[in-house]
């Protein structure tokens, strides 16, 4: 193979790990990277499921119209071999990126999409960083039967992303004297984590201390020092759950053994584990770093953002107080389905008079911006049928019946409560359907389409052709 095939090879093989490691991660995602090999070479861009469409006007600003971003770097030469010098990220709308400068490679950019479920970007950013050391390892070592394993690496790189992220955080809050090792902690929480007791998922805040702040902790109870549970022993620690959950009590760690249990503020640097049956949160400080279930970390805040609703209800023609009222109150009964897992479907009916339904109403409808009121909404959505909720905030009907012709694009495996929605929205022009499955998913739906439905990348082939330049891309 030529040099240019296996630098060629290098990019493809990052990439490919990068793209589905991330996707598992989050959801689908899009992976582009823009790069020059040598000081003076022009740039160029590996983006083959368009990305970067849309952001042409400021990579030309950045990368085209001035050399800035080329100047100011230590040139390769300075740089020690195996030496990384980090690029930080762009800020560009809707992505996130990290890049860096390096002998084998003098500069590299990598993107990715940040969806709007996060937990943090944090664990995706040091992804990224991780790819950008991989590539300057491959390049400086163009070893052609090794350059297969930077994208096994990068496919799995979940769990290290997210300790990697940790550590940093912790260092910038505590510096480099901690000792709670990150990895085991990590390892116990997925344990525990698929650990049932009498058939229940675990539920509950598990605690790890820096074993120099246990003192500070407010303590209601202590285990004596011999009989202090390992944290290894998944089994154990699961049945002491049951005494914090549900309540303010937390179980405290040292990363090693179960010290007792504690009540108030917490050390700062401590990482919380919240246990809520299937799944659960990780936090560093109270803030959220990821989620996790299925014995697998995950990037998702599991609250449908419902993007594609608030973007329709800002052309409706309502106005912007009601607007916001409106959005609140789906969200809060979306993620009210969501927590206590049962499907339900929402009609928002943005006509000036509401259109009669076929379901269950009310002598009056009921304002929802009351609080009690919109609880029991909440409750009602959990009846067969669509709640009906019209422009003015209020609740016309419950267990509502949608009927209409067959549409195209329906989808046999999506079910009754889906299609349904579909075939009533196209023959409705003021209506937005919210349809959340029971097993997660959540669709709106308007005209007969579903806003929310992602795009199926086609599959990338294994050899690639020398990337194009910059300026022929944004061309």
């Amino acid at each position: 193979m030529t040099d240019e095939a296996i630098q060629n090879q290098c990019i493809f093989h990052v990439f490919d790990g990068l793209r589905e490691g991330l996707s598992h991660f989050s959801q689908p995602s899009r992976v582009a990277l823009i790069y020059i090999i040598n000081p003076g070479d022009p740039v160029r861009v590996y983006d083959p499921q368009s990305l970067l469409h849309g952001h042409e006007p400021k990579l030309k600003k950045f990368y085209l119209d001035s050399d800035a971003w080329r100047k100011g770097a230590l040139s390769p030469k300075q740089i020690k071999r195996f030496e990384v010098l980090h690029e930080q990220n762009l800020q560009m709308t809707g992505l996130i990126s990290f890049g860096g400068r390096s002998q084998a490679i003098a500069y590299q950019m990598w993107f990715t999409e940040h969806h709007p479920d996060m937990c943090s970007t944090g664990p995706t950013e040091r992804w990224l960083e991780h790819g950008v050391w991989l590539l300057s390892q491959d390049m400086a070592n163009a070893d052609t039967p090794c350059i297969g394993t930077s994208g096994y690496v990068l496919r799995e790189y979940a769990t290290h992303a997210v300790r990697d992220h940790i550590v940093d955080e912790r260092m910038a809050l505590m510096g480099w004297d901690t000792q709670i090792r990150v990895y085991p902690t990590l390892d116990a929480v997925l344990g525990i984590s698929k650990t049932f007791e009498e058939g229940v998922w675990p539920r509950g805040e598990l605690v790890f201390a820096e074993p120099g702040s246990v003192s500070d902790l407010t303590f209601i109870a202590r285990f004596p020092t011999l009989e202090q549970p390992n944290l290894r022993n998944h089994k154990h620690v699961r049945k002491l759950l049951l005494s914090v959950e549900s309540s303010e009590r937390r179980l405290i760690s040292d990363g090693k053994i179960i010290i007792g249990i504690a009540v108030g503020r917490l050390p700062k640097g401590s990482i919380i584990a919240d246990f809520r049956g299937g799944h659960g949160f990780l936090r560093l400080d109270g803030d959220p770093v990821c989620s996790f279930f299925d014995g697998k970390f995950h990037s998702s805040t599991r609250k449908a953002k419902l993007v594609q609703v608030e973007e329709a209800l800002l052309e409706s023609g309502i106005p912007p107080e009601d607007e916001t009222a409106l959005f609140q109150m789906v969200s809060a009964i979306v993620h009210s389905a969501q927590e206590r897992r049962h499907g339900c479907t929402l009609v928002l009916d943005l006509d000036e008079t509401p259109i009669r339904t076929a379901g269950q109403h009310f002598e009056k409808p009921l304002n929802l911006r009351q609080d009690h009121l919109l609880d029991l909404a909440k409750s009602l959505s959990r009846v067969d049928g669509a709640l009906h909720i019209g422009r003015d905030l209020y609740l016309h009907g419950f267990a509502c019946l949608l009927d209409g012709h067959a549409v195209p694009g329906e989808d046999r495996a999506r079910g009754a409560r889906y299609n349904s929605a579909l075939r009533f929205t196209a023959h409705h022009e003021q209506i937005i359907t919210v349809v959340v499955s029971a097993d997660r998913p959540t669709s709106v739906i308007q005209g007969g389409v579903e806003l929310t439905a992602q795009c199926e990348w086609k599959p990338l082939y294994g050899y690639v052709a020398t990337p194009p330049l910059l300026a022929d891309y944004i061309e």
